[in-house]
């Protein structure tokens, strides 16, 4: 009897260590969220209380005058909208094809490691360096110019690391048992991947994508090289253009431009935010359509 009472107390202080163990790292978890979410709010509060007064219909749908102290940021609005829809135009469909021959045909073995990790290698290479990478590159090796094609390219080999690391995870989440079935019908390897596969990828995939719309609207340094200019108050005309773009534009009116109100700074900030999620929105919208369609 006494040896059963030991051992049931012995069972009951396992079970209340485990659920201390729980409790504490639960708490831990929380605060982990807490740290990321409350400076998130705060930043984002503190940036829409001081730019919403800004922001209005002439703030964004005029063109800048008097070295940008006054009227709007039409053009910057425009540049940046180009440039985040020509690099998803140019990163999206090379960044799934190489996750699909990684993950589909590509033989499995010391090479194709070896290029993983090469992939995961370039999403940490500072942005400044994909920057001179384009203006080597694009803007005087193939004579692009400071271009809207030059910027985007550049943009998408800075974003093309996390497409394509992104998408093959998803790719690799498909279970086998589709992939079988598919061509014990008879489908061909293509058939099963464009009609099976990828549909079932696709939310993943476009998660990549959203993360990529993020960083390459934000960036700075690589349109700088090969993009961005100072002062254009006018619309692009073709591909080949120098545009104005929020990012390199935020930069400018908060740094280099003596007496520029603050009104602006924070207006052009909230402009950024609003922009950027827009395009998260759409891609949210998007990926939760495939998601459904698929489920």
């Amino acid at each position: 009897m006494e040896q059963s009472q030991i051992k049931e107390k012995t069972i009951f202080k396992k079970d209340e260590r485990k659920r201390n163990t729980q409790k504490i790292m639960f708490a831990l978890f929380t605060l982990c969220m807490l740290a990321v979410i409350i400076p998130t709010i705060l930043i984002i509060g503190f940036i829409i209380v001081k730019g919403v007064g800004t922001v209005n219909w002439s703030f964004i749908s005029e063109m800048p005058r008097m070295g940008m102290k006054e009227g709007g940021i039409l053009p910057a609005i425009v540049g940046t909208l180009y440039l985040v829809v020509g690099t998803i135009l140019f990163s999206f469909p090379l960044g799934v094809g190489a996750a699909i021959y990684l993950t589909e045909y590509a033989e499995q073995g010391k090479l194709t490691r070896l290029i993983r990790i090469a992939v995961l290698n370039l999403a940490g290479v500072p942005s400044i360096v994909y920057g001179l990478f384009g203006l080597g590159l694009f803007v005087f090796f193939l004579g692009f110019g400071s271009s809207i094609i030059a910027g985007a390219l550049t943009l998408a080999c800075l974003i093309l690391p996390i497409i394509i690391t992104t998408s093959e995870e998803a790719i690799k989440s498909v279970p086998d048992g589709y992939r079988e079935a598919s061509l014990a019908v008879g489908a061909s390897k293509w058939e099963t991947i464009l009609h099976v596969v990828l549909p079932r990828a696709m939310p993943g995939i476009l998660t990549g994508g959203i993360l990529g719309i993020g960083r390459a609207a934000g960036e700075t340094a690589p349109i700088l090289l090969t993009v961005a200019a100072f002062f254009i108050p006018r619309m692009p005309n073709s591909l080949f253009d120098q545009v104005m773009a929020l990012p390199y534009h935020l930069y400018i009116v908060s740094t280099q431009v003596p007496g520029m109100p603050e009104s602006i700074k924070y207006g052009t900030a909230l402009v950024l935010l609003g922009l950027v999620g827009v395009f998260f929105l759409i891609a949210t919208l998007i990926r939760l359509k495939f998601k459904n369609s698929t489920s």
